[in-house]
């Protein structure tokens, strides 16, 4: 574009850089942001309806229940659930300080933010496109008061979209747990989930394999809903940990409805025993 003056081209010179000022005080902020967070779990999975949302609330509880300090972030911008399960129904606070949002804290090791905790409407649909996706998961790292903690778990949406690979590249030292259930019709889209971290070079925990069977409150017997060892073979024939198994349990469905996630309370049961198990597996890979 050819100027008429020097002054028009100083003042269309501005708006440019005013944005590069914005993004290098956000770049900056998003760094020192991640230094104070020890770790980073990414909990993705390439296809919808596995659980993914309800692995990250019960993962990030249990972190929490065992003295870490705790981060849940949802990033699943069109269908967040993590408000939901947490029974979050007000907006969050802003400090008056630092201009920053305040994740809701559930208790003193656990605080949560989600884009559902944003919104006026609940049932609002959220109409955004990508650089939008972008900007939100951005000033969730950025412009959040996390403070120190231990874990930051990620909740994605399905797919290897805007969301994921906006986390990818911004939080570059995050971990990746592939979510699945047992039959097939899953298996191939986490395949490609696993195609996806391998493609950007995430680190992939190990895969973790949802509602793997279910027993009958009445008869005893085991029902497997979705076929069973669908996970731990997708996970040996890609050369990745396989995490466990963790059955079909009412009482997740429940607690996620009334707004508590089932491992922050004692529920003795095949779900918390196997999920206790998967929880030691994950950090034996990062505590040692």
């Amino acid at each position: 574009m050819i100027h008429k003056n020097v002054e028009q081209a100083k003042k269309s010179q501005q708006p440019q850089n005013d944005a590069a000022r914005q993004q290098a005080e956000m770049d900056a902020m998003i760094k020192d942001h991640l230094a104070k967070i020890k770790n980073k779990i990414f909990v993705l999975s390439g296809k919808g309806g596995v659980g993914k949302s309800s692995v990250s609330a019960n993962l990030a509880a249990t972190l929490a229940k065992k003295g870490y300090k705790t981060g849940l972030m949802d990033v699943d911008v069109h269908g967040p659930s993590i408000a939901q399960m947490f029974n979050i129904t007000e907006l969050l606070d802003i400090s008056t300080d630092t201009k920053q949002l305040l994740p809701r804290q559930i208790n003193e090791n656990l605080t949560v933010v989600s884009v559902q905790a944003l919104m006026q409407d609940k049932d609002q649909a959220v109409i955004w496109r990508g650089p939008a996706k972008t900007g939100i998961i951005k000033q969730f790292v950025g412009s959040v008061a996390w403070g120190d903690l231990d874990y930051l778990i990620i909740d994605a949406p399905p797919g290897t979209g805007d969301e994921p690979l906006t986390v990818v590249q911004t939080i570059p030292d995050a971990k990746g747990i592939i979510v699945t259930t047992p039959q097939e019709v899953a298996l191939a889209d986490v395949r490609k989930s696993i195609s996806f971290c391998k493609t950007v070079k995430m680190e992939i925990i190990g895969v973790l394999e949802n509602m793997a069977g279910y027993t009958c409150p009445h008869c005893n017997k085991h029902i497997d809903l979705f076929k069973s060892g669908g996970g731990e073979k997708t996970a040996k024939a890609q050369d990745l940990n396989f995490l466990g198994s963790i059955p079909f349990d009412s009482r997740v469905v429940e607690s996620g409805d009334d707004g508590v996630p089932v491992m922050m309370y004692e529920a003795d049961g095949p779900f918390k025993l196997a999920f206790e198990k998967v929880v030691e597996n994950i950090l034996e890979q990062f505590e040692g």
